[in-house]
């Protein structure tokens, strides 16, 4: 029969075991009040950037806020926009499992589960009316137009003007004031 030391060592290796799982699955699992805050920052930046007119077939096509690869927000993108405009275009999610889905599209929430298709997407994205979102590491370096990332605990965003540029997208002043503006697009340690 084991005594009271053994069982105490053997409850504490266990509580440690757990202890240690579950640090790496918090690690691993992305908080969601995180993708709370970032889909209300999609949310925002439709206020802040203009698109061509060109964009929309009429006065009331539908606004899109896309989703490429996995959908990290639940279903909390969508009640943040639902019932919402941007100059009279109804705002609406469509969410997308591959880049040929994409027809219609004005923000691009970019989530792929693997890194090296990502310049294929960026690639096939250029010249379209397309803000591109993500917070994959190299996303801007690939021309993506703005990542999120993470600095002293808070989310924040970084802007390629350049890509921003070539989709003939104009980005608001006041929204370039809170990003960081990306002008060679290397990434700075964070």
């Amino acid at each position: 029969m084991p005594n009271f030391k053994t069982i105490r060592q053997r409850s504490l290796s266990v509580l440690m075991l757990i202890i240690c799982s579950l640090a790496i699955l918090s690690a691993q699992s992305p908080d969601p009040r995180e993708y709370q805050i970032k889909a209300a920052f999609l949310f925002n930046f439709t206020q802040f950037v203009e698109w061509p007119a060109t964009c929309f077939s009429t006065d009331k096509s539908p606004f899109i806020i896309g989703i490429l690869g996995e959908n990290p927000f639940g279903s909390y993108l969508e009640d943040m926009v639902n019932g919402e405009k941007v100059n009279g275009h109804p705002l609406v999610v469509q969410h997308f499992k591959t880049l040929e889905e994409i027809k219609i599209c004005h923000v691009l929430f970019i989530n792929l589960p693997q890194t090296s298709k990502l310049e294929q997407v960026i690639a096939n994205l250029k010249g379209r009316n397309i803000l591109t979102v993500s917070d994959m590491t190299d996303f801007l370096q690939e021309g993506g137009i703005l990542r999120f990332f993470k600095k002293n605990n808070k989310i924040q965003f970084r802007i390629n003007p350049e890509a921003s540029k070539k989709t003939n997208l104009i980005i608001s002043s006041k929204l370039l004031r809170l990003a960081e503006i990306c002008l060679n697009c290397q990434t700075p340690n964070e």
